[in-house]
């Protein structure tokens, strides 16, 4: 893993419910700070490499049970414009 992906990752695990909602919000994606809460006890208690295709596959379906179907794309767009970007 590099530098990059230890510094998003590590940004996953550290992030507030307030940050989420906030980047959410700069993105255009709709989310409570409920769903944000949910969503970050998950990637707070589990191993999310969200640079492994499987796994971000995973993190977007339990993000879709979480939130919508269409929250989860967008989350999933968002990721890969970032994944794209190193």
């Amino acid at each position: 893993m590099n530098i990059y992906q230890q510094i998003i990752n590590q940004k996953i695990k550290t992030i507030t419910p307030e940050e989420l909602v906030s980047y959410s919000r700069d993105y255009g994606i709709s989310l409570t700070m409920e769903e944000a809460k949910k969503i970050i006890h998950i990637a707070q208690n589990r191993q999310i490499n969200v640079f492994d295709p499987q796994e971000r596959k995973k993190w977007i379906k339990e993000l879709a049970k979480i939130t919508s179907p269409q929250t989860a794309r967008q989350a999933n767009e968002l990721f890969l414009k970032f994944i794209k970007k190193k």
